[in-house]
């Protein structure tokens, strides 16, 4: 390979693969050198956006491993169903790993695929994007400078925005547990993670509730039609499918996405056909949906340490949001921006972190944009910079630490589903929740009292 520059296959080649081939090509870091993607559309727009020839070209990971060990890593983002295939496989040709979340949709299969890992000898890193961003970085490191005392409790919200319910989880990839898994592994083993991650250990005892309340045929307005286009009630319908994606149309972020899932004909005869023909347009009371539209977790630390998680889809679209209460502070943040309140002198002092992982005082007024898409770019980063260092210190996500915290939301779900509260022992839950912030993390100073 290029001295310093990975090569790099890609498995899966819809958003979230071509995301991060995107960003590291244009970092400039790694080498994009062949794509595994079954949709021949998306193959070919990957291929001519990466200049890769026919025969580094696959209709799927299979394919791909069957013709031998095809880079130095593999971007594994295949449907959830087909995690733990490709990343045995391809960590069995010697192949680092970057492994979309969840591990699998199983816990059997998650352990299957750490096995691999370690018997090979290879580095695997699971998307948990949270870990990456600089406001992560923040807020464990103001925990580690002791700026609340000691954490007691923790409230954390993912407010998932109810357009981007009716899209994914009603009426899109994710909205049926056995095609994918329960919503609290396939949207909110993220946050379960950043929990374990920012408080620095994994729960002992977890206890959760929650169900589909809303999205059920029983709930569908009366005369309301199968499909949105030509619906008699969907002008005053909240999850109108018309109304969404005709929107997109003219904005070329919501054209990417949630548009780009419905069709890539960008016209609204070309969106008004995939409503009436796809899966997108259905009515969201006439779906085969069955994961839950709001669920609350209940965790309980080794410390003592509380901590409670709510999901639900009845929001807008909005960043996590977050308050740790300390014995001698605490601090609320919303993704971008950290308020600390100190509880000797009173003092409220509100915090940024810039893209460099720099804490600064905010300036008020429109936060930065500290969305998703920073962590996303931080752990590409990260993945071409332990490839090309062989260091895989660079990957805070690694398999252990992601079995660690699956088995949280696996906890979480049996205790949802059977009305008891699970305890996680050391022998379910053999691994630590990560390594501690950085000592070098730049933080404000202490403010004389």
């Amino acid at each position: 390979m290029d001295i310093g520059r990975p090569a790099i296959a890609v498995a899966g080649a819809g958003l979230r693969g071509s995301g991060y081939a995107r960003r590291i090509r244009e970092a400039g870091r790694g080498r994009i050198v062949a794509v595994a993607e079954p949709d021949p559309a998306r193959r070919a727009r990957f291929a001519a956006e990466h200049g890769l020839p026919p025969e580094r070209t696959f209709a799927g990971w299979r394919e791909m491993a069957a013709a031998g060990r095809p880079a130095d890593g593999v971007i594994i983002a295949t449907q959830d169903a087909e995690h733990a295939g490709p990343a045995v496989a391809f960590a069995g040709l010697g192949c680092h790993i970057l492994l979309e979340k969840p591990m699998a949709t199983s816990e059997a299969d998650a352990v299957r695929v750490l096995e691999a890992a370690e018997r090979a000898g290879v580095m695997l890193a699971v998307c948990h994007v949270l870990r990456y961003t600089p406001y992560t970085r923040l807020v464990r490191g103001l925990l580690a400078d002791g700026r609340i005392g000691a954490p007691v409790s923790v409230q954390h919200l993912e407010p998932v925005g109810w357009w981007h319910h009716a899209h994914s989880y009603v009426r899109g990839n994710w909205r049926r547990e056995d095609e994918s898994g329960p919503m609290l592994m396939t949207k909110s083993c993220h946050d379960i993670d950043w929990l374990v991650h920012v408080m620095g250990e994994v729960p002992s005892r977890v206890g959760s509730f929650g169900r589909l309340s809303h999205f059920r045929p029983e709930n569908r307005p009366a005369g309301a039609a199968s499909r949105c286009v030509g619906c008699a009630v969907e002008p005053a319908c909240p999850y109108s499918a018309t109304r969404l994606y005709l929107s997109c149309l003219g904005d070329p972020e919501r054209e990417a996405w949630p548009l780009g899932a419905v069709t890539d004909d960008r016209t609204e005869a070309g969106v008004l056909a995939a409503l009436r023909e796809g899966p997108y347009g259905r009515c969201v009371y006439d779906c085969d949906n069955d994961v839950v539209d709001h669920q609350v977790v209940n965790l309980e630390f080794p410390s003592g340490a509380t901590g409670a998680f709510t999901m639900t889809a009845f929001t807008p679209a909005a960043q996590r949001q977050t308050r740790i209460f300390g014995t001698h502070g605490c601090v609320e943040g919303d993704g971008v921006r950290v308020s600390v309140r100190d509880f000797v002198t009173g003092e409220l002092e509100v915090l940024e972190a810039d893209r460099h992982g720099a804490a600064r005082n905010s300036p008020g007024g429109a936060p930065m944009d500290g969305r998703h898409d920073d962590g996303d770019d931080a752990l590409a980063d990260a993945f071409v910079e332990a490839l090309a260092t062989g260091d895989p210190s660079r990957l805070s996500s690694g398999a252990r630490e992601s079995l660690a915290t699956h088995r949280v939301v696996w906890a979480a779900e049996r205790a949802r589903r059977d009305g008891v509260v699970v305890e996680l022992t050391a022998t379910t839950d053999p691994v630590d929740a990560g390594p501690p912030a950085p000592a070098d993390f730049p933080h404000p100073p202490r403010k004389a009292r």
